[in-house]
């Protein structure tokens, strides 16, 4: 069992920055691929970026690549998000999730392969 917890988030004028963090419980942090999500209000929940257990792969959506950084300190047991240049429309409640099994590069990006769920931080980006 994993639990993870995000702290980080707040409220940030647009080209602002905020960094998430996930903080995990146990000892088996490093075993485990971590993604961070994102749901906005009356949306789906999408894929924001995710990073493999060594912290060697990256993969972001587009929507956010070149202005998020995904990294991981696993004797901290934390994975972090850096988001740069906000815009309102990264407004949302971001969650950090876990997987103990990616199979493929292509699995990082769908939520139902990951295993373990945090209970999100809300990201609110005023124009």
């Amino acid at each position: 069992q994993v639990q993870l917890v995000e702290s980080g988030g707040g409220l940030v004028q647009a080209g602002g920055s905020l960094r998430l963090s996930c903080a995990a419980s146990g000892r088996t942090f490093s075993t485990y691929a971590m993604g961070w999500f994102r749901q906005a209000p009356g949306k789906e929940r999408e894929f924001v970026a995710a990073i493999s257990r060594s912290g060697g792969s990256t993969y972001y959506a587009d929507s956010v690549k070149g202005r998020f950084t995904i990294s991981r300190n696993n004797a901290k047991n934390t994975v972090y998000l850096q988001m740069n240049s906000l815009k309102p429309e990264d407004t949302a409640v971001y969650y950090c999730a876990a997987a103990r099994t990616i199979n493929s590069g292509s699995y990082y990006y769908t939520g139902k392969n990951y295993d373990y769920w945090g209970q999100g931080t809300q990201v609110t980006v005023s124009s």
